[in-house]
């Protein structure tokens, strides 16, 4: 199961600074850069809402769900 993050598309969409963001949602810039590189195994549903409230967007905006390839 790989679940790819889409945050810095729609960061860039919005034309929001990681910076910015980090402000309004509440959070480090250090957290906030690793959601936006994947860099994570977990989010909290209260830091996607937050981010969602932000960029006016919904969770599937910002995550994917893609399958793994079957094994050889």
């Amino acid at each position: 199961m790989a679940i790819i993050l889409r945050l810095d598309r729609v960061m860039a969409d919005r034309k929001i600074s990681l910076k910015e963001l980090a402000v309004k949602v509440e959070i480090s810039n250090v957290n906030l850069s690793n959601l936006k590189t994947g860099k994570v195994k977990a989010i909290r549903f209260s830091t996607l809402d937050a981010i969602c409230r932000e960029l006016k967007c919904q969770p599937g905006d910002i995550l994917e769900y893609a399958e793994d390839p079957p094994d050889e």
